[in-house]
């Protein structure tokens, strides 16, 4: 059990909500451009609050441009493999072959069976995947009419193809040393997921399967190790596995990586600040470090290589996260009156907030137009783009001060007098429009010295701490306040 050698890879692990689908499109386009590796979708086709998993791969596939796709992973009981195999060609061609294949034996079968699945046990489940794998890999292969003969599937004539873009590696997810050795034996990857497989118990699953391979006649670096892990970013450390700040977690992923073979993390992704932190904070250290161990590059002290005095990007509680408190219930999932209000004014400064980033990068790069630009700033020279830049964000920071002094002198009071547990809620949202305040006066400076000629960093550091602390910001608001607006029938 050893570092592997592989490329460490990064990835979201998205929910598929049917009701909030325009929320999982617009966080898999995040993804994809924080540079993340990979994208997995759970697939519990049994579930009616969800998408279907294979649809929306392929909605996601034309959404983004670099990120890998997989399901993580594939409920093959309610999944033929020969129509899983063409499937999976299929959306690697479309893609581009941005598309590898997560498999599972089954579990919920009680659910499996309500979709008209056949039940099995666990020994025929993995027998099952071990013949599924066969069958896929038989569509996949230019050549001969394959003929497979098992107890579970069949291919009597079936003819190949069509044939994926590139190689598409058959992950599975696996826990029990039956199916570990089935992972040794016959796939590419290895995807267990960190709640089911906590560390203490993923070394012993890592000998199992590195033994197997051997007893295969594999080299165990055959296979990829990538796994599904959760946590809590907090400003102290903890004793807790992935629970503290991004530097606790970048040691303890990096010791997988080193010790255990691991060379890809993919994070649940529903909250973007956390995809944010764990993309520009935790991954640019995990790989720096993991490189330095392979004699490679120098482990980098920061995810930036310019640190500047007068802002500190990567550490440090400027909002106060750590002592928020929380009262409220959970916000409804489909709020109607202010609670749905609050949501569309703050998604509105979101997607305006993701300008500013755009308009930074093109002008960092120098670009006259990106792709993922806004019309804003398309078709202008570099000094326009600076010009450009400088009069959006203005315009911004006077509509973002008018709305936080709109909830300050209005909207707080009211819900405080209507409820005075959020006392200390609305105090703490009040302190944190201050911080906020007084980073777009700092943005605002670094503009003005933008167009005077200055350098674009100071630019860059000010937006990604406005991002940061905004996105945190926002989102905390709506999981104290949504609730209780729509309780009193509050509107914004």
């Amino acid at each position: 059990m050893s570092d592997l050698g592989h490329e460490i890879r990064f990835g979201a692990f998205l929910t598929p909500s049917a009701q909030g689908y325009d929320e999982v499109v617009r966080l898999a386009t995040v993804v994809d451009g924080l540079g993340l590796d990979l994208i997995g979708i759970q697939d519990h086709p049994y579930q009616p609050s969800f998408l279907d998993t294979w649809t929306l791969l392929s909605y996601l596939a034309a959404k983004t441009s670099r990120v890998t796709l997989f399901p993580d992973v594939a409920n093959l009981p309610l999944r033929p493999p020969a129509v899983l195999a063409r499937a999976a060609a299929s959306l690697d061609i479309l893609s581009g072959g941005r598309v590898e294949l997560g498999l599972g034996s089954g579990a919920f079968w009680d659910a499996i069976v309500a979709m008209g699945g056949e039940r099995r046990s666990p020994a025929e489940a993995v027998a099952a995947l071990a013949e599924a794998i066969d069958v896929i890999r038989a569509l996949w292969t230019p050549g001969r009419t394959p003929r497979l003969d098992g107890r579970h599937y069949s291919l009597h004539g079936a003819k190949p193809g069509p044939f994926p873009t590139h190689p598409i590696g058959i992950w599975l997810g696996a826990y029990k040393p039956k199916i570990l050795r089935l992972t040794a034996r016959k796939a590419d990857g290895w995807v267990p997921s960190l709640p089911y497989a906590p560390p203490a118990e993923l070394t012993a699953m890592t000998r199992i399967l590195d033994a197997a391979a051997g007893d295969a006649g594999r080299d165990p670096a055959a296979i990829q190790r990538i796994l599904n892990i959760n946590g809590q970013f907090t400003r102290l450390g903890s004793d807790e596995f992935l629970v503290g700040p991004p530097k606790q977690w970048a040691e303890q992923l990096t010791g997988l990586a080193l010790d255990l073979g691991f060379s890809g993390f993919v994070l649940p992704g529903d909250n973007e600040h956390d995809l944010r932190t764990f993309a520009e904070e935790v991954a640019p250290l995990v790989r720096a470090e993991v490189a330095g161990a392979r004699g490679g590059s120098a482990p980098a002290p920061e995810p930036e290589t310019e640190q500047r005095e007068h802002l500190d990007l990567w550490s440090g509680d400027p909002l106060g996260e750590a002592r928020r408190p929380r009262v409220s219930a959970p916000a409804p999932a489909n709020p109607t009156r202010g609670g749905a209000q609050l949501k569309m004014v703050h998604n509105h400064f979101r997607q305006e907030l993701e300008q500013i980033r755009d308009a930074v990068e093109q002008v960092a790069d120098g670009e006259r137009s990106a792709a993922s630009a806004r019309s804003l700033i398309n078709d202008l020279t570099v000094r326009q783009n600076f010009w450009t830049l400088g009069s959006f964000c203005a315009a911004y920071c006077r509509v973002l001060t008018t709305h936080h002094t709109i909830e300050d002198q209005l909207m707080f009071p009211m819900i405080a007098e209507r409820e005075p547990a959020l006392g200390p809620v609305v105090h703490q949202l009040e302190q944190e429009h201050e911080v906020i305040a007084g980073v777009l006066a700092a943005l605002d400076e670094s503009l003005a010295k933008l167009i005077d000629g200055g350098g674009i960093a100071d630019v860059r550091d000010h937006v990604r701490l406005l991002d940061r602390l905004l996105i945190s910001h926002l989102d905390y608001e709506e999981e104290q306040l949504i609730e209780p607006l729509e309780r009193h029938r509050l509107d914004v």
